[in-house]
């Protein structure tokens, strides 16, 4: 299988979305795929041996859209804003001839040159700065489909053959008492309100992607690479792996490799998060996107572009972005079926004015049926979910918070419980040995400790390894074998060996060990040969500076905390203590974390866990909201639907307040959009007619219509700017 996200050209609405997705997802070897309007991209999962991008692009261009699939050889940035610049020239362009227009059609209306100044004056207007809505309307029509572009169309384009039938029947109208009305104007400034509309809504839109545009500019694209002895400067997608590519002061490291020349400290917390610089020399990791501070460093290329750590999130935050919420399909759904049900309510509108309405009933059935047209707006119900999405994932990736898709955003709203493993989430994650307390002790057990030490995944096995130091005995390990949770085995000059809980050597059958054991200063640790306690081994691992500061915040917000560890000493009790949390398991095996998640779910609970090791894998995939601390094994980052990029737990109440912030502003964004078109369709229809006496006009309606996409985007904007917390 293969993934691809492309640019999509020509869409005006949501409705047009729908019409790519559905295309699509209809043709052979096409998997899956989703269009984001907002972003205007699409994802397709297809498999490459049956179709192509170019039979994609076939298919989307078929029903009047295209897919640019050459986007290494296009700056896409420059030309969205030179789409948004030719909208901002058409506007104002439109605005120009509209406004003696309106002048003309409002002052002078009486004068016998007027309908002829307002038809030359409205033609460029409509047919040459709106041609683009005619296009794309034309273009729906060939395939029996019908978009935002067709309401712009048939609406100022009625609205000009209407005026221009009532010049040519001027004198039939007036011999048989009727005066007939011009509508230029308006049919012109529908075009010229609708294009200030999409100018306002274009520019919001393309400030929704802020976030991930500053994370993409973190990453250099011009290097220096060193050749036989000289160093020149080449663009990124020349280099390859193996190249020598060097890093002055004050640059951003271009590549993730290693150093080979050079010692410099780095400035890593666009990675890491971590704001202390970290020193780096011969042998050591460089990731691209941190900072090279002072001294000159030279890197040998292992993972370039894509591949690199900053490129993985830029992909993982693209790919969020362009995900959709649970709450979006309803919307899309609606938007899919949203332009026949206004074309159908208009020509309704139109009959029923016939129908029942006395005097001027065929030109106020027009006016009503065109105002009903301009006025209903698809854009903003389909702009509400995806934009506030687009910057609330946006805003955490810049807090390091990675946030898998919208649909885990959206849940992580709804966390009432979080639950918290004790190693390397709670605490530092880097154990130190307090004290190896020998019960029997000869030179070599040492030694034999660390060999199978070095052979485990354990978090504890690298403080036991590094306690002992290197030896100079060599021993030679015939079998080995890890109990998840519990503790190894292994079999050294034909002995075996066990290091682990002191429960599990109990089980194990080893003597003097008394399995409930605790240390209130840390994890007791037992090794042991064939059945006898060679040693009890105690670690101790500092506590987090800020985990004390997030759970109380997360306290205050309503969400209890909860410890399930591993670990079966007293040293989790006294953990629980002093960051502030009530409820703590301890000697949990992954079987029963996960158990326990369960259970908490079946209470009716919304879960989320929070770990980062191989023991916490199992809980993360269940629980309802999956969190994983950078540092943390790459098991635990593949399981979990947020990954948090540095050690600061503070990140977790800020991700349930930026999720709260992003819900309730696609909730008003839903509200407005919903209520605006259930409000001001009946209106632009005359049902207010009777009591008034008064008709919308169908410009006021075209601008009504141009503010309320751009109203739900800038309110998805103002989500920027919000504090957390």
């Amino acid at each position: 299988m293969e993934r691809k996200i492309f640019q999509v050209t020509g869409m005006s609405c949501a409705g047009c979305a729908i019409s790519v997705e559905t295309i699509l997802k209809s043709q052979p070897g096409v998997l899956d795929a989703g269009v984001n309007f907002t972003s205007s991209t699409v994802w397709v999962n297809f498999e490459s041996n049956i179709t192509s991008p170019e039979n994609l692009r076939n298919a989307v261009r078929s029903i009047g859209y295209d897919l640019v699939i050459e986007s290494n050889n296009r700056d896409i940035d420059a030309e969205k804003k030179q789409h948004i610049t030719t909208l901002r020239k058409r506007f104002i362009y439109s605005l120009l001839f509209s406004t003696p227009l309106m002048v003309v059609q409002m002052f002078f209306k009486h004068w016998s040159y007027t309908p002829i100044l307002a038809l030359i004056l409205s033609t460029p207007v409509i047919f040459w700065f709106g041609r683009q809505f005619h296009i794309n309307a034309y273009k729906q029509l060939k395939h029996f489909k019908a978009n935002m572009d067709s309401l712009i169309s048939i609406s100022s384009t009625v609205a000009y053959l209407y005026s221009i039938a009532a010049i040519l029947l001027k004198d039939n109208l007036h011999n048989r008492g009727i005066t007939p009305h011009l509508y230029f104007e308006s049919a012109a400034m529908i075009i010229t309100f609708v294009l200030l509309g999409k100018w306002l809504e274009e520019r919001a839109k393309g400030k929704t992607a802020s976030a991930i545009k500053k994370i993409m500019g973190l990453q250099p694209q011009m290097v220096w690479v060193k050749q036989n002895e000289s160093v020149e400067e080449v663009p990124l997608s020349e280099v390859r792996k193996g190249m020598n590519v060097m890093v002055k002061p004050g640059e951003r490291i271009p590549v993730d490799g290693t150093v080979t020349e050079g010692h410099s400290w780095v400035d890593e917390s666009t990675i890491t998060g971590e704001p202390i610089p970290a020193e780096k020399s011969i042998s050591q990791n460089v990731w691209a996107g941190t900072i090279n501070l002072n001294g000159l460093l030279y890197v040998r290329a292992e993972q370039i572009g894509s591949e690199s750590v900053l490129g993985k999130i830029i992909e993982t935050v693209t790919n969020a972005q362009n995900s959709k919420a649970p709450v979006q399909k309803l919307a899309d759904r609606v938007a899919g079926i949203f332009v026949p049900i206004i074309i159908a309510i208009s020509i309704i509108t139109f009959i029923a004015w016939l129908v029942i309405a006395p005097g001027f009933a065929f030109s106020h059935g027009v006016i009503a049926a065109i105002s009903v047209l301009a006025i209903a707006c698809p854009c903003a119900l389909g702009l509400a979910t995806p934009t506030a999405i687009m910057v609330g994932i946006g805003k955490a990736a810049q807090k390091n918070i990675l946030i898998r898709d919208a649909e885990s955003l959206e849940q992580a709203c709804k966390i009432d419980t979080i639950i918290f493993d004790k190693t390397g989430t709670l605490t530092e994650g880097r154990p130190t040995v307090e004290s190896i307390n020998w019960f029997h002790h000869e030179d070599k057990y040492p030694s034999i400790l660390g060999i199978i030490e070095q052979h485990s995944n354990h978090p504890l096995a690298k403080s036991i390894v590094e306690f002992i130091g290197a030896s100079s005995r060599m021993f030679t390990i015939e079998s080995f074998s890890e109990e998840t949770g519990k503790g190894v085995k292994a079999i050294v000059d034909g002995k075996i060996y066990r290091v682990g809980s002191l429960e599990y050597l109990n089980l194990s059958g080893v003597i003097d060990v008394i399995p409930n054991q605790t240390s209130i200063s840390g994890t007791l640790i037992g090794f042991a040969e064939e059945n006898r306690l060679l040693a009890i081994i105690t670690i101790t691992d500092k506590i987090k500076d800020t985990a004390p500061s997030a759970i109380a915040k997360l306290r205050n917000i309503g969400i209890e905390s909860i410890i399930l560890s591993g670990d079966s000493s007293k040293g989790v009790e006294k953990i629980a203590s002093e960051v502030g949390i009530e409820r703590f398991e301890k000697g949990m095996l992954p079987a029963d974390k996960s158990d326990y998640v369960k259970n908490l779910k079946a209470q009716g609970k919304m879960v989320a866990m929070v770990g980062d090791g191989i023991n916490d894998t199992e809980a993360l995939t269940i629980a309802d909201v999956s969190i994983a601390m950078g540092k943390g094994s790459d098991i635990a980052i593949d399981a979990s639907q947020v990954t948090i990029l540095k050690t600061d737990l503070n990140a977790i109440p800020e991700l349930i307040a930026i999720s709260r912030q992003t819900v309730r502003t696609i909730k008003q964004n839903l509200f407005w959009a919903s209520i605006y078109n259930l409000i001001s369709i009946p209106i632009a229809a005359g049902v207010l007619y009777p009591f008034t006496g008064l008709l919308l006009d169908p410009m006021i309606a075209a601008l009504a219509m141009a503010f309320s996409s751009v109203s739900v985007v800038t309110n998805s904007l103002i989500l920027r700017a919000k504090r957390i917390g």
